[in-house]
């Protein structure tokens, strides 16, 4: 989604997932306020490093940089860290992004204005304790996420992401049928914080 506002939250894979997309698919990508981002996990799901730029500690004011690297990279991921944005001040920051094409990504805080919420849960894992009686050993194989999907333009959808290796490399396998257990127990809605 050029030009929008997306808020993610929940597991990290997810937005290492996209971060790997947008990078492999020949788009630059900036990563604010993360300092902990599986850069090695971003890699194995296809990232290009040389597509990727990282500021860990973007100091006292994240959003102002996040407004400026919207000028010239496709994707810009920004953790707040916690904090909430001021309405007057996201909507500047909205129009910047439609103006130039580019997507923002909010991690970590509350954005008012995001046109799309995405979060993800960790729904299960195969491969440990799998033929052995000492549960727990193994290595694991795969990993399936549950995913929520929230919209101005459309119903709340809920599916599942397998995300697991093939031939050295990491795949993403959609499931469109929805997760039945996770729409008998919703994802929570999202809650404000005092911030920037």
């Amino acid at each position: 989604m050029r030009g929008s506002v997306v808020s993610v939250s929940g597991a990290t894979s997810l937005l290492l997932g996209l971060v790997a997309s947008v990078t492999a698919g020949g788009g630059h990508v900036a990563v604010i306020g993360h300092p902990r981002l599986g850069v090695l996990a971003a890699v194995e799901m296809g990232a290009q490093l040389e597509r990727l730029a990282l500021i860990p500690d973007p100091g006292a004011d994240p959003v102002e940089i996040a407004a400026v690297l919207l000028d010239g990279m496709d994707l810009v991921v920004l953790g707040l860290g916690g904090a909430s944005v001021a309405p007057s001040r996201a909507r500047a920051v909205v129009a910047r992004a439609r103006s130039k094409g580019s997507t923002l990504v909010v991690t970590d805080g509350h954005w008012d204005g995001a046109e799309m919420r995405l979060e993800a849960r960790v729904h299960g894992y195969a491969g440990l304790g799998n033929g052995s009686q000492d549960r727990g050993c193994g290595r694991l194989r795969s990993l399936s996420l549950a995913v929520c999907a929230r919209g101005r333009s459309f119903q709340p959808r809920t599916t599942r992401l397998d995300v697991r290796s093939a031939q050295g490399r990491v795949e993403w396998v959609s499931t469109p049928e929805p997760v039945a257990s996770l729409e008998a127990a919703p994802f929570p809605e999202p809650v404000e914080v005092v911030g920037l």
